[in-house]
């Protein structure tokens, strides 16, 4: 069912459950006929949040009521029964079906690929095997404004070892207050620190600048001196193509809620480069060999294979959803939906400076497309932020925050178009003008109390 053209995708819009702007409002989950009504209720709402949680496939509904199905009609048989009516794989082969479909996505082999646990759990099994700290090596590298999940992970895998976190975690800060991370930056970092470094992690996508980072040049970079390169591909994974392979990355982990649409929560992935299958690791039943899995014998014997990092069987309802959405980009290409995400960041960019409100924000994700992926990060000028964020959501524009002052807006190229960016700027540069108006209110209101309290207390 896969194509390998590079012809734009199909408009897969249809394919997603996109909330009316009255399912936003409503707090209950169907319309009530008590519950007052907006004209604009039935209208979508304008979904850029694809970044944070993916829109649901209309697929999840139907795969997950086969797997409902085989469990209430082949209870345990459900694990080796194959199921003529079914689009799913028996249970005990549930992270095999997916694993190829996401070797795709990641630019891998599927030998280099598990789909298992989640994304932090990941993160920490890849660094019980990857940070092996030494008197000369025991350093770990990662960007001073990192997801703060990665952050504890790092640190608490560095006193693990019964070192301290202050001397073995160095901080790549950015160097302006873009929070952009220029290549060369994070080089001279590297260089700095090369001697005494075991392990550099950075995000293939930084989560709130939306920098997309030059993954080949650092991974090669880092490696030639002597350094273990992991990454966290949150924001990446669906949304930037990924050659993990071809790159030589030595670990890569993921999640699977954002671009990849599987549900908050959902199940994560993990890449591990096929040189390093014979490290040490973290064991479960799960990675032994499937063949004397159930001899119970307590002698793991590994898969040859990222498989052999697992641990504990998947979680079949999660598998069940992604299985769902992988089905949907196994119809196109990472290669052609860059080239649509491309199109709608691109047009995004050029509404947002031509709109009135312009001078009341500034972009700082990089200017040059081949740094950032689907999001566009949005910094509004202090105090504009609370207005806003109630305009746009009582609009139905959904994006998402984050303190003090910036946005994130990222059309996703699966479900999103460019009425969805269309409207959106719409609906924000009014929300800007009138954050900005009701900020100078409140600044002439606030000038005269002081005016009249200096006053008073003059005459007292």
């Amino acid at each position: 069912m896969a194509l390998h053209g590079d012809h734009p995708p199909p408009d897969f819009r249809h394919m997603f459950k996109i909330p009316t702007k009255g399912d936003l409002r409503r707090k209950t989950l169907k319309m009530s006929d008590d519950i007052p009504t907006r004209p604009d209720d039935n209208e979508p709402c304008v979904y850029l949040c694809g970044n944070s949680l993916g829109l649901q496939p209309t697929l999840i509904r139907q795969y997950l009521e086969q797997y409902l199905d085989t469990w209430a009609t082949k209870g345990v048989f459900g694990h080796f029964t194959e199921i003529n009516d079914s689009n799913l794989a028996p249970w005990m082969h549930v992270d095999d079906d997916l694993v190829e479909d996401m070797a795709t996505i990641v630019g891998a082999k599927s030998s280099e690929v598990a789909v298992m646990q989640t994304l932090t759990a990941n993160l920490h099994l890849l660094m019980a095997s990857f940070y092996k700290p030494t008197k000369e090596r025991y350093k770990v590298i990662l960007e001073g404004k990192a997801f703060p999940s990665d952050h504890y992970m790092v640190e608490s895998q560095i006193q693990h070892h019964g070192l301290d976190p202050a001397l073995s975690m160095i901080l790549i800060e950015p160097p302006t207050s873009s929070g952009v991370l220029p290549t060369d930056h994070i080089l001279s970092i590297i260089d700095r620190h090369a001697d005494t470094t075991a392990v550099l992690l950075l995000p293939g996508v930084q989560f709130y600048t939306g920098q997309f980072l030059d993954m080949p040049r650092i991974t090669t970079y880092a490696q030639n001196r002597g350094i273990l390169v992991g990454w966290d591909l949150a924001h990446a994974v669906g949304n930037v193509p990924l050659q993990l392979s071809d790159w030589n990355v030595d670990f890569a982990a993921w999640c699977t809620y954002k671009y990849l649409n599987a549900g908050p929560g959902s199940i994560g992935g993990l890449f591990v480069n096929e040189k390093h299958f014979d490290r040490p690791r973290l064991a479960g039943w799960w990675g032994s060999s499937k063949s004397s899995r159930f001899d119970m014998t307590n002698r793991f014997e590994p898969i040859p294979s990222a498989a052999g990092f697992q641990l504990s069987n998947p979680s079949v309802a999660d598998s069940t959803a992604l299985r769902a959405s992988l089905d949907i980009f196994k119809q196109t290409t990472m290669k052609a939906l860059r080239a649509k995400s491309l199109e709608l960041t691109g047009r995004l960019e050029v509404l947002l400076k031509q709109s009135e409100a312009k001078h009341l924000f500034s972009i700082i994700t990089p200017p040059n497309k081949a740094e950032r992926g689907a999001q566009l990060s949005i910094r509004l000028q202090p105090g504009l932020l609370d207005t806003v964020l109630v305009r746009l959501e009582d609009e139905g524009a959904v994006i998402d925050e984050r303190k003090p002052d910036v946005i994130r807006v990222a059309p996703a190229p699966l479900y999103n178009n460019v009425d969805d960016v269309k409207a959106f700027v719409r609906v924000f540069d009014a929300a800007c003008l009138e954050a900005a108006k009701a900020g100078k209110s409140e600044g002439k209101s606030a000038a005269s109390v002081d005016r009249n309290a200096k006053g008073w207390s003059e005459i007292k």
